[in-house]
């Protein structure tokens, strides 16, 4: 590994990157310290290597994503019904609905999809790439969560509708 190439990833992508981790990690900032930290570890011993296949940053971001799966898994634990419950109610409770709320209520993949391409500027190939999906899949992924984020935020009113 070249040391200024990775100072050149951490410089340039450092801040996209931890906004990535922390999408992946839902919304958790210490749980994408720790992704992106595993990611510059792997970086530097060698075990993420870059190979020129794709742009740097459809890497970076694949490695990420990849890397935050692996940590999630982890540190999952069981939940039980009544704790669920319990966090339903809570969240029924606060009507502040930003934009990480209501991209949360989309499906896993739509919710990925859209971050991608609004949040992080990459093109369709790319988040296919990144997730390793088809680009048939990403696409429809794409249109799908489009038409379900509208209808999020026409029914809940967040900019006057509804």
């Amino acid at each position: 590994m070249n040391k200024n190439w990775l100072n050149y990833v951490l410089e340039q992508l450092h801040r996209e990157a931890f906004i990535w981790a922390r999408q992946c990690c839902r919304y958790d900032d210490e749980m994408a310290k720790e992704v992106l930290q595993v990611v510059y570890l792997k970086m530097l011993e060698g075990r993420a290597r870059y190979r020129n296949r794709s742009k740097i940053k459809t890497w970076l971001f694949s490695v990420i994503r990849f890397t935050a799966i692996d940590l999630l898994k982890e540190d999952w634990q069981f939940t039980g019904l009544d704790q669920v419950a319990d966090t339903a109610e809570e969240k029924d409770d606060h009507k502040d609905h930003n934009y990480e709320q209501l991209l949360q209520k989309l499906s896993p993949r739509q919710h990925q999809v859209l971050v991608l391409a609004f949040y992080h500027n990459l093109t369709l190939a790319e988040i296919a790439e990144v997730t390793g999906a088809g680009i048939g899949t990403v696409r429809t992924h794409y249109d799908r969560g489009k038409k379900a984020l509208r209808e999020l935020i026409v029914n809940t009113g967040v900019y006057g509708e509804g």
